[in-house]
């Protein structure tokens, strides 16, 4: 079995190795692309997500790649997290990094006491639609158009948390 790429909390000195494993998983899509003009948090990834009261994490692979991601952020009003910027490169699919991201955010939502778990993803992306739904999130009615350069349609998924027990 191979050990798993490090984890860490990212930094905004993250942003061209964040960037380009977007734009790779974008690549892998037919009609999906990337622009940097529509991703203006990638600029500065870590303070991004820092100052709406989330994280990001990051996975390091070799000479200054990053080969998987994920951020979250709570949204107060609905006593959730959203979760963004779920990507793994397709060296690392399948060998368990996905789920050691996940475990980040999923932690972070238990110690915040948060109920529920949400996100957005590309209604293209269905390898991930089939982790998501592993995982317990389930796809909620309707879409969303995002009007980008991709001209993307994006499904919801929430993901209900137990209470915590005393």
């Amino acid at each position: 079995m191979t050990a798993l790429p490090p984890l860490r909390d990212a930094t905004d000195a993250d942003s061209e190795p964040l960037a380009a494993l977007i734009a790779a998983t974008f690549a892998e899509y037919p009609n999906c692309l990337f622009d940097w003009s529509e991703f203006p948090e990638l600029r500065r990834p870590a303070s991004h997500y820092a100052e709406r009261g989330g994280r990001l994490w990051v996975a390091d692979g070799t000479e200054g790649r990053i080969v998987g991601s994920i951020a979250v952020v709570p949204v107060p009003d609905q006593n959730a997290v959203e979760l963004f910027k779920v990507y793994a490169d397709p060296s690392q699919r399948g060998g368990g990094l996905a789920q050691a991201l996940f475990a980040r955010t999923l932690a972070f939502a238990e110690a915040g006491g948060y109920g529920e778990m949400m996100l957005w993803s590309d209604s293209r992306f269905a390898r991930g639609h089939r982790f998501y739904e592993k995982l317990g999130f389930v796809r909620w009615p309707g879409e969303r158009y995002l009007a980008d350069i991709s001209s993307s349609w994006e499904y919801h998924f929430r993901k209900p948390l137990a209470p915590a027990t005393p």
